[in-house]
């Protein structure tokens, strides 16, 4: 008798068919003397469409909302239906006395797998692989501990309610919005109170009043000294006379030093990553988005098998990994990191690291590198940027702090306090991992949140003694203004939807705490995906790095009901999620609530009073039904879309490409289609199709006249695609907004 192993993925399913000696390839899976591999290829079962309940549901009509399918049911989705039939296949065989649940492990992986399960009518014995990397001595260590899959029973439980919430809530929502207003409005539970979050920072910033702040520095010796009111202890007045009577009370008075302190400190590094910061960091440092970080991650996990589990919100590691850091630091021992490995492998690591506690580790451990070999020339340049972050990040945690002298010297200049301050490097430690890159940490802790270890440079300050005195001190007052807050990046989104108390109306501290333990608004796998459908759907927009709101966003916001826009939403569900999780809550108590919220919901919708008006006309008529054209801008390209959600006609009016200008060398921006196109750079420069074809022959390099043919191939089945595909896509199964998290 054989075991049927099914994997979430084929990368990963070859991988373990490798391991467990299943050399026979077959169609769809692999085969050995005991085993038999197999895998899904993401999700191949999904909830159904509300037509597949009844025809009638095939019109969006709002008379026939709420759709409230007495048990909601599972379809095999028919793009993936092949695999399906072959997984079901192996399943039934007569030699398959039990199965091993190998998909990604956690809440969707489980989701998956059982889904499948499910479908296939399988009644066989169960057992769970539960590692968080993909190289042959996890997946030995694993298949040799595999787990009872009844201890996973639970976590199955929330994540059904979990994708039939979002169907019923997400579904009804949008149907009654797009319905009542006639135009593509999508709302749900994570994307529309993250839509809201920048709709009150462009809020704060339009009410912010710049108010200007007033310092004072004096300069004597060589040492720029700064003005402290003895009172408040600031280092800024906003009251001009203020700053000028200081000015004019210490000007080319005797500087006095008075006192001369010396202090050793230590900063120690940032903690490890987990998937939102490598994210951050990735925006901050490359201008990635969060979905490009994920899908280099996800190639080094699965393809280079070089890092560990990238869908982790844990920034610690569990004691049992703690015996295979040699084996880790063997297998970075390449390249740049040869010597910096040597120094960790020599480290005394303390009785408990910092960066060990099991209690902060769910399901994965933060992110580090395998013990799998490194072969850098394999990676693209974008995925050795992201390999070179992590495995700084890890050796830094492996080193010593840094440890530096700080020298705070006072002085007094009649009768008015100013104060210097001066660090000295003592000891490098793990700093020295970022000097041959800039000497940057890393560490991108945006205002979100505040940076983990504090600035080591400053001024350097000769020797100074309390008594010193230095006459003729250039006194200057300068004028600054106060900043209103930042607009959101990627970056800093990401974290405001990793962190979002801040932007909660009620003080419930339990609520507070759980959206802080369960990862805040969407989770690490989905939050990329929920960023990248608010672009594509048109509600935000980005300009250079900064993300604007656009009207149809800020329409939506009036539209959709309260309780949609507020993250208490989710951590409601998220703390029932938990309890039915733990077994503490039973499911048909959690589906019956959402029921009944949904009709709550419809009803408010039913009554508002609202209206939705396109601000975003053109002239231009829709060759398919004669409607005006919206204009709307992509991420990376500019777009007309028919205005009827029926029709969907939509093309591409310009889109940012690879093309490098010759005079500033930024990316061009493509204007057109075919030969008729113009390539067009911020600083000016144009040049048309023909033009830019030769100018790239003479030069040599570039983008070749393959990438033009594949782009200009890309552009016209773009432009064909009904924008509606995508708007129906986005409404299928359960993914209004936690998308698939495998």
């Amino acid at each position: 008798m054989k075991t049927l192993v099914i994997a979430e993925k084929p990368s990963v399913g070859r991988d373990i068919a490798r391991v467990l000696g299943c050399q026979k390839k077959e169609n769809g899976y692999q085969e050995g003397p005991s085993y038999v591999v197999t895998w899904a290829l993401g999700h191949l079962v999904t909830l159904q469409d509300p037509e597949d309940y009844d025809k009638k549901y095939k019109e969006w009509k709002l008379e026939l909302l709420p759709m409230m399918p007495e048990r909601l049911k599972t379809k095999v989705i028919p793009q993936t239906g092949k695999q399906f039939r072959i997984v079901a296949g192996q399943l039934e065989r007569r030699d398959i006395s039990r199965v091993v649940i190998a998909t990604d492990a956690g809440r969707e992986g489980e989701l998956v797998a059982r889904w499948i399960l499910d479908k296939a009518h399988c009644r066989k014995p169960l057992a769970r692989l539960w590692i968080s990397s993909v190289t042959d001595k996890a997946i030995r260590e694993g298949f040799a501990h595999l787990k009872d899959a009844k201890e996973y029973e639970n976590l199955y439980h929330a994540a059904v309610c979990r994708a039939e919430a979002d169907w019923l809530v997400g579904i009804n929502a949008t149907r009654a919005l797009t319905c009542k207003y006639n135009a593509q409005l999508s709302c749900g539970r994570v994307q529309t109170p993250t839509l809201a979050m920048i709709d009150r920072r462009e809020q704060e910033i339009r009410a912010f009043v710049p108010e200007p702040y007033y310092t004072i520095t004096a300069a004597a010796g060589g040492v720029t000294y700064t003005w402290r009111d003895s009172k408040s202890k600031g280092t800024r007045t906003f009251s001009r006379e203020r700053a000028q009577a200081v000015a004019g009370q210490c000007g080319q008075g005797v500087l006095t030093i008075t006192q001369v302190e010396k202090k050793e400190k230590k900063s120690f590094p940032p903690q490890l990553y987990d998937l939102t910061e490598l994210q951050r960091d990735a925006s901050q440092r490359f201008g990635y988005s969060a979905k490009q970080t994920l899908n280099l991650m996800q190639s080094l996990y699965e393809n280079h098998k070089v890092l560990t589990y990238p869908r982790t919100d844990s920034r610690y590691l569990t004691s049992d990994i703690l015996p295979t850091i040699r084996e880790r630091l063997e297998a970075v021992s390449v390249g740049p990191y040869r010597e910096a490995a040597a120094k960790a492998r020599k480290q005394k690591l303390p009785a408990h690291p910092a960066f060990v506690n099991d209690g902060k580790v769910s399901d994965h451990h933060a992110i580090i590198p395998t013990e799998q070999f490194v072969q850098l020339t394999a990676m693209s340049p974008e995925e050795r940027k992201i390999y070179d972050l992590v495995v700084r990040r890890f050796l830094s945690v492996l080193f010593p702090p840094c440890i530096y002298e700080e020298t705070s010297v006072t002085a007094e200049i009649g009768g008015e306090t100013f104060t210097a301050k001066g660090k000295r490097i003592v000891e490098n430690g793990w700093r020295e991992l970022y000097e041959t890159e800039g000497g940057s940490s890393g560490d991108s802790r945006e205002e979100e949140e505040t940076a983990s270890e504090p600035d080591v440079g400053g001024q350097n300050l000769p020797l100074l003694e309390e008594g010193q005195k230095f006459p003729g001190a250039r006194v200057t007052v300068r004028e600054g203004k106060m900043k209103p807050p930042a607009r959101f990046t990627e970056g800093t989104l990401l974290a405001a939807m990793e962190n979002p108390v801040r932007y909660m109306e009620s003080n419930d501290s339990r609520m507070a705490k759980v959206l802080g333990e369960t990862g805040g608004l969407g989770t690490v796998a989905t939050r990329a995906d929920i960023i990248e459908k608010l672009f594509n759907s048109f509600l935000m927009e980005k300009r250079g790095n900064e993300i604007y709101l656009t009207s149809k966003g800020r329409q939506l916001l009036k539209l959709v009901p309260e309780d949609l826009k507020k993250p208490e939403l989710t951590a409601t569900w998220e703390m029932k999620l938990t309890d039915i999780s733990k077994g503490r809550l039973k499911r048909e108590t959690f589906m019956k609530e959402i029921r009944s919220y949904t009709e709550e919901l419809i009803e408010e919708i039913r009554r508002e009073e609202g209206t939705f008006r396109h601000e975003n006309l053109t002239s231009k008529k829709c060759p398919n039904c004669g409607k005006r054209l919206l204009a709307v801008n992509g991420k990376n390209a500019k777009l007309l879309v028919c205005q009827d959600r029926n029709c969907g006609y939509r093309e591409t009016v310009s889109r940012v490409t690879n093309a490098r200008c010759p005079r500033c060398h930024k990316r061009m921006e493509m204007i057109g289609k075919g030969q008729d196109a113009v390539f067009v750079c911020s600083c000016g420069h144009k040049e048309r199709m023909e033009k830019f074809e030769e100018r790239r022959k003479k030069e040599g390099k570039g983008v070749s006249r393959k990438d033009i043919a594949r782009y200009m191939q890309k552009q016209k089945k773009e432009a064909e695609t009904p924008v509606n595909n995508a708007f129906a896509e986005a409404l299928k199964g359960i993914r209004l907004d936690e998308s698939d998290e495998s």
